[in-house]
């Protein structure tokens, strides 16, 4: 096998191309003009750099407006080499130097297409997916301007392994990742641009939109799966065991992550839960309103603002106490007690009679009433009971408030809360 090895005619093979290839005059003024068109172009690109974004501090554009010219201001460095370039090829490929630019002339190209590319993914607001788009489109540019994309393509195919008629090369897996990652990300953008169009329709229901909107993310993801592995020639049928032993290992994997996102589904459909809706969790000791309801979860904003992320499983096998399940009109009551020389009568409806629209939270119908519940050993035990429409905004500071109401309606009526009182009584035997 190492017959024909001689690393002293290797050594001469590479010398001898090189010296055709590089070590040539046409070649230096080349690199030349790389040089000098890079610096030219990185002087002239940032002087414009500083200025634009001066102009853009000053001037406080929209922020879709500022990210495209931010992204387009680095681009400047880039674009002014590729323009003294361009004008110094033309000069060194003038009849009188007649100087080979076909190096120059390629790296222009690519130079070129790199500016297009990135010119045209601009409406991509994700960074990294920018990034990828444009490295993956250039890289295909580049190949073709080289000539060596078929090639490139045979040489990728011949890299493959049969399994009975089913042939699985790199190039088809190249293809499908690539046919996967373009349509995964048309299917959000779509699904994104639909959500906020239904968001927008005022006949339906917050919970029917948001069903609506998971309902059609989901179909396009999937269909976007499907189509990116059959573009590429793969048989889906050929992975039917396989995908099935596959299928119910991620299925016993993701066993909660499908439980939780079909109970978010039911959640929307019978609309128990939806968006805004004050809610309590006795077992976990949540009390809030319903901010969120994604695939699998459902966020809930506490009254300190912290958020809890409960899977929608919980829902379903939890109890669960909706404050404003088909409405929003609340019924709380506070206790207090009164001395025993206090006339009930009175105090019943003193209470009643001042303490509606005391407060801006207290609804006047139905109005608050005050019982009497029971004679205790120190006091007349009361219970007024008043409602509200706005859980989401507290409930104990609403208990609060009225029983400083209660207390300023005691105190004007010159009526006293007791102390408990105990009695001990201690006999003496002589």
């Amino acid at each position: 096998m190492l017959k024909n090895f001689n690393i002293e005619n290797i050594a001469d093979e590479a010398i001898r191309w090189l010296t055709e290839h590089f070590w040539s005059v046409d070649m230096l003024y080349q690199a030349a003009i790389v040089i000098i068109a890079y610096l030219l172009g990185n002087i002239s690109g940032k002087l414009l750099r500083r200025r634009i974004n001066a102009y853009l501090e000053k001037n406080k554009p929209p922020i879709a407006v500022k990210r495209v010219a931010t992204n387009m201001v680095k681009l400047l460095v880039p674009i002014c080499a590729l323009l003294f370039g361009f004008l110094l090829v033309q000069i060194a490929s003038a009849p009188a130097i007649a100087v080979d630019v076909n190096i120059v002339t390629g790296i222009m190209k690519l130079l070129f297409a790199w500016i297009v590319i990135r010119i045209a993914v601009q409406f991509i607001s994700n960074s990294a997916v920018r990034n990828a788009f444009s490295f993956i489109i250039w890289t295909l540019a580049a190949l073709s301007i080289f000539s060596v994309l078929d090639e490139t393509a045979l040489t990728l195919d011949s890299f493959a392994f049969t399994i009975g008629n089913f042939r699985l090369s790199a190039l088809a897996v190249i293809k499908s990742l690539l046919m996967i990652f373009v349509l995964l990300y048309i299917a959000i953008f779509v699904s994104g641009f639909a959500e906020r169009r239904i968001l927008k329709v005022k006949g339906l229901t917050r919970s029917s939109q948001v069903l609506v909107t998971k309902v059609i993310r989901v179909l396009l993801i999937v269909f976007a799966l499907l189509i990116g592995i059959t573009s590429a020639g793969i048989d889906l049928s050929l992975f039917a065991v396989f995908g099935g032993a596959v299928g119910l290992g991620i299925g016993f994997g993701l066993q909660k992550g499908i439980s939780n996102l079909f109970s978010g589904m039911l959640l929307l459909m019978d609309q128990s839960i939806k968006p805004g809706d004050v809610i309590e969790i006795p077992d976990l000791g949540t009390f809030g309103w319903v901010n969120t309801m994604a695939a699998r979860y459902t966020e809930i904003v506490t009254r300190d603002n912290k958020s809890f992320l409960i899977p929608n499983e919980d829902f379903i096998t939890q109890r669960v106490v909706n404050w404003s399940h088909g409405n929003s009109l609340i019924r709380l009551e506070v206790k207090f007690g009164v001395h025993y020389d206090s006339d009930p009568h009175e105090v019943k409806a003193m209470v009643e009679n001042k303490l509606a629209g005391a407060h801006n939270r207290v609804v006047d119908t139905p109005s608050p009433v005050c019982h009497l519940e029971e004679f205790g050993d120190s006091s007349l035990n009361f219970t007024v009971r008043f409602w509200i429409k706005d859980a989401e905004q507290g409930v104990t500071n609403i208990r609060g408030d009225i029983m400083l109401v209660i207390w300023d309606i005691l105190k004007e009526n010159n009526i006293s809360i007791p102390y408990p009182h105990r009695e001990i009584f201690q006999h003496i035997i002589k």
